[in-house]
């Protein structure tokens, strides 16, 4: 393939580019069992900023990264109920591939803790992420879902801007 054939890439920030490895980190240790330690150690190691397989990993920054993936794992128990009551009830969290179910933890878990964000910044990232892996109806649910946690946790919502 040619570089005239080749789709355009948005440039992502590093914290673009920490989320997006912070949720195939999720996806990982949800396929593989993989434990947080040693998936947090190979990513910083031998892929954020790094080539693998052909493939060239974004310079992440690697805080933010570790910040996502760890504050994930630490909140599961209460980020798991907050986005099962934010699906409708023909899909519950368990019904949602693993993909999606990554990137809608990310995305809670930094609603929740992360106050220095902007609503509006954390959903389009995720929505963006979520983009580079669907193309029907999953970035409008991560949209919608994201929005329902962020007016429950902090009163304030997306929007329409």
């Amino acid at each position: 393939m040619s570089d005239a054939d080749a789709k355009p890439v948005k440039p992502a920030n590093k914290r673009g580019a920490a989320r997006l490895a912070a949720v195939q980190a999720l996806y990982q240790m949800d396929v593989g069992g993989t434990p947080l330690l040693e998936i947090v150690a190979e990513y910083e190691s031998f892929r954020l900023g790094q080539e693998v397989d052909g493939e060239t990993y974004r310079e992440a920054d690697a805080a933010w990264f570790r910040d996502v993936v760890s504050g994930v794992v630490r909140g599961q128990t209460e980020i798991d109920p907050l986005i099962h009551t934010s699906l409708t009830p023909d899909w519950p969290l368990a019904r949602l591939d693993t993909t999606l179910r990554a990137i809608l933890r990310a995305g809670t878990y930094e609603v929740m803790n992360r106050k220095d964000v902007p609503v509006a910044v954390i959903v389009t990232e995720y929505v963006d992420v979520a983009k580079a892996f669907y193309s029907e109806d999953e970035p409008r649910l991560v949209n919608a879902v994201l929005d329902r946690i962020a007016r429950r946790s902090r009163g304030e919502g997306r929007g329409t801007s």
